[in-house]
């Protein structure tokens, strides 16, 4: 039977797994890359658009890709309890694949400041969730302490197997189109992705399964772009939870991402990241977490600004990063509300103009 049992027994030659280590999986990766040929229309451009929807893998978000490298390496060096700070997508992630290994998870998230989506899954997942006063940043700062003085392991993207394993989606993304795409659009938080995704091209590039490598495009939100503004933001704010990060761990990671491939790392404003929202939806069938949609709200400004030349043909990669199940509060915000009736056959020709 040749089955797929996850990404890494896929690429096991890529990554830094011995032939005997015990594999910590839930078949993650392998995730569809989306024709978007409705949002191609409506932007009027030549290239071909795709999106990565990285939402399908177990817990919905591409934070799989790594958590499975992260608790595998974990798991073979004996530990018993693994930590991370999160937002969100990580504390579920870290939580469903300690409870496969089993392991006990230790999760620390900013009061307030996560989507009930993804803090069900780590309650569910039987992790031990704290909240504590302050943003990610303190509690990635309380993480690294506690991981550098007690036998706990730290799985946040600074644990370098993280990264490892989400190059990943750059391999993909390769193998699904043949060669590098033209451009890649990716959101921003802790800038873990974009590092790791400009790693995976550059391997795939220097084992001679890519032709050429894209330029990256990373979107931080506006109300959180340290990056861009070129300083820690202390009291980051957007409604984008997964990238609300004044300080990102990988910052200069990202830069040279963005240096390297002659790309850009740039911002969007709240409202942009909504109209992306809006138009995955209604347009191709996408339903993502908002935060997923700064890289296709990058595309869209990007468009407008005359960085994309509209008639010159190609490939355009967008990633997405999580699944919009991850936050329904903010779904439910931005769509249309539901529409009451008494119940009658009559009123509902009405609604539905048939009357």
């Amino acid at each position: 039977m040749n089955r797929y049992k996850g990404l890494i027994d896929h690429y096991r030659k890529f990554l830094s797994v011995k032939e005997e280590t015990c594999i910590v999986s839930l078949c993650e990766g392998n995730t569809p890359l989306i024709e978007a040929k409705n949002l191609k229309k409506e932007l009027n451009i030549k290239a071909d658009i795709f999106l990565k929807y990285e939402g399908l893998n177990p817990t919905g978000s591409f934070k799989d890709r790594g958590m499975t490298m992260a608790i595998t390496k974990a798991k073979e060096e004996g530990a018993k309890v693994v930590i991370c700070a999160s937002t969100g997508n990580t504390s579920a992630s870290a939580a469903a694949y300690a409870a496969r290994a089993g392991m006990e998870c230790v999760v620390l998230i900013p009061d307030g400041k996560i989507a009930f989506g993804k803090l069900s899954q780590a309650l569910m997942h039987n992790a031990k969730v704290v909240s504590i006063e302050g943003n990610f940043d303190d509690a990635l700062n309380m993480v690294c302490e506690i991981s550098q003085k007690y036998p706990i392991v730290m799985v946040n993207s600074l644990n370098p197997y993280r990264i490892e394993g989400q190059k990943s989606g750059a391999f993909e993304i390769i193998d699904a189109l043949g060669d590098a795409p033209d451009y890649h659009f990716i959101p921003v938080g802790n800038a873990g992705n974009i590092t790791a995704y400009w790693q995976g091209y550059n391997e795939y590039f220097d084992h001679g399964f890519a032709k050429k490598k894209p330029k990256m495009m990373g979107y931080q939100a506006a109300g959180s772009a340290p990056i861009v503004l070129g300083h820690k933001v202390n009291n980051p704010e957007t409604l984008a939870t997964a990238i609300r990060i004044g300080n990102p761990a990988s910052w200069k990671f990202a830069e040279l991402a963005r240096d390297e491939s002659g790309g850009l790392i740039d911002m969007v404003e709240d409202d942009e990241i909504i109209l992306a929202y809006q138009l995955l939806s209604r347009l191709e069938g996408v339903f993502c977490e908002p935060a997923s949609a700064a890289s296709v709200a990058g595309l869209i400004k990007a468009v407008h600004e005359g960085k994309i030349d509209k008639n010159k043909k190609g490939n355009i990669v967008c990633v997405l990063t999580g699944h919009g199940l991850k936050d329904p509060d903010n779904a439910i915000k931005s769509s249309k509300e539901v529409i009451k009736i008494k119940g009658t056959v009559k009123e509902l020709l009405q609604v539905i103009n048939l009357s």
